[in-house]
């Protein structure tokens, strides 16, 4: 390690002598990017690839015993000939994690003979080998493979920190995907005219881990099923945490099971604004209504910067389009009881102050109520207002799902064969944040779980590498360099010292 620290501050070292802010430039008489005698060979004896990180992503499946949970406990295959169940699911999940976008893209993987000797295998599955391996699924084994990481899981959770999970947040969400495939089982309309499926996402929030993902036809609404999915998510988390909050939107507000849950967790759920609520809030006195300041997006480091124009605003106004401008927040509390419950709840209000406009008129003043039910009394009304609306940050995790990781394309022919690809493609997602919490540093797990796909793809797995094979070892001669390889060291220095035992079987 001491070696691989030498060399990479010199690489640092370098780029720093490059990039010196301080350095005076005089005028160029040529462009930078100037190239200069290129030529192309092949080389003879000299292996290497561009995904140098894959093979620590390799041996975090191999150590935290995610490869042999799967062939414990999913039974697909009645002869493994030649590959076994978790060949095929982790071959999906590498496909996305180098970034593949859909079934064909494995193709290009498998013919690469630097890749296979990376991973240690003599052949991957095909595109359409890869496909039919999600048709062999239904939802008892999709359910099984979703445990089988769950237990993983688990026990990597219970290596972290003993605050790590001081309040476990759990959040729920559901979401639409297009398919423009004619003949693809279980797809529906949505309620937006667009065909596809409503998948339905819950997730941890303090990982930004899919705890559980669930495929529904097009036309179900975000709360459809969800019960049975958020009852499994307690008991995934209840045992590693000190304390569980649940979060979602109005759509998740199913009082049938609020008194339930109140018994086992904390929750926050949006709740519509029903005639009856809204007639508790105007009722209130106005002594009761605190103003509502929201923090900061965020903290000016240097100096303030002048903001830019606003243009769409400019443009509605020189168009008269009508136009709602906030003028001010106040927040206030009282008690609930849903028709479902057999008790009274705490509800926070919002009330916002709306200006309707056109052009430069004020046409009237408009006022708009935003309700959350909650069991949590610990939090002021306005910190659970903010509380509450962190909850928007699992958009952030759908959209890295659907456009980042690519699990969303519905590439197969029916609703439970994507249900599959889905997790299994999924897993990418999964594997970036085990990877993060194998990191040294709180502030390093950080900075990774809230890494955009993309740009961890680039940061962690994309890494130009050489391999050689010396006696028993496999090595991974990284070449190039960026800022993070000093922390991609230390943390598989880490995996590689993993040492997870197996616990008990989950129930199914």
């Amino acid at each position: 390690m001491k070696v691989y620290q030498r060399r990479l501050r010199n690489r640092k070292r370098r780029i720093d002598r490059r990039l010196d802010p301080e350095r005076r430039w005089g005028a160029q008489p040529e462009a930078m990017t100037r190239g200069g005698n290129l030529h192309y060979e092949m080389a003879e004896r000299t292996r290497g690839m561009s995904c140098g990180g894959i093979g620590a992503f390799v041996e975090l499946a191999q150590r935290t015993g995610l490869v042999k949970e799967i062939d414990d406990r999913l039974h697909l295959l009645k002869v493994h000939l030649p590959y076994h169940e978790s060949d095929h699911v982790l071959n999906l999940a590498f496909n996305a994690l180098l970034g593949g976008m859909r079934l064909e893209d494995i193709e290009l993987r498998r013919n690469d003979e630097v890749y296979l000797d990376g991973l240690g295998a003599q052949r991957i599955p095909d595109p359409t080998t890869a496909g039919d391996f999600t048709r062999r699924f239904d939802e008892g084994s999709i359910l099984t493979l979703m445990e089988s990481v769950n237990r993983v899981r688990e026990r990597l959770w219970a290596q972290q920190d003993k605050d790590f999970l001081a309040e476990a947040i759990v959040d729920l969400d559901g979401t639409l995907t297009e398919t423009f495939g004619e003949c693809k089982e279980g797809m529906d309309i949505s309620y937006k005219g667009i065909w596809g499926y409503a998948p339905l996402l819950i997730s941890l929030a303090n990982t930004r881990e899919p705890l559980y993902l669930v495929n529904r036809p097009g036309n179900a609404v975000s709360h459809q099923g969800a019960a049975e999915w958020i009852d499994r998510a307690i008991q995934l988390v209840r045992p590693h945490a000190q304390r569980v909050c649940l979060r979602g939107d109005t759509d998740f507000s199913l009082t049938a099971n609020f008194d339930r849950w109140s018994e086992q967790v904390d929750f926050v759920f949006g709740m519509d604004a029903s005639p009856t609520l809204k007639a508790r809030a105007s009722t209130l006195p106005e002594a009761a209504w605190k103003p509502l300041k929201r923090r900061a997006k965020y903290t000016v480091k240097t100096k303030p910067r002048n903001r830019p124009d606003n243009v769409k605003e400019r443009i509605v106004k020189e168009r008269e389009f009508k136009n709602l401008r906030l003028d001010s927040e106040h927040v206030a509390e009282f008690t609930y009881q849903p028709g479902k419950c057999q008790r009274a709840y705490r509800v926070v209000v919002v009330r916002k102050n709306l200006s309707v406009e056109k052009g430069e008129r004020v046409l009237f003043e408009d006022v708009r109520y935003f309700f959350y039910l909650t069991t949590r009394t610990d939090l002021a009304a306005a910190a659970l207002v903010q509380y509450a609306n962190k909850r928007c940050d699992q958009e952030n995790v759908i959209e890295q799902l659907k456009n980042g990781v690519n699990a969303m394309r519905m590439p197969v022919d029916n609703l439970q064969s994507n249900w599959a690809y889905m997790v299994m493609t999924s897993l990418a997602w999964t594997l970036k944040s085990w990877f993060a919490l194998c990191m040294r540093t709180r502030a390093d797990r950080d900075e990774v779980l809230g890494m955009e796909f993309r740009r961890f793809l680039h940061t962690f797995v994309l890494i130009p590498c050489q391999l050689v094979r010396t006696g028993r070892k496999l090595v991974y001669r990284l070449l190039g360099y960026n800022r993070y390889l000093t922390k991609f060291f230390s943390t598989f220095l880490r995996i590689k010292s993993l040492r997870i035992r197996p616990g008990p079987a989950l129930a199914a």
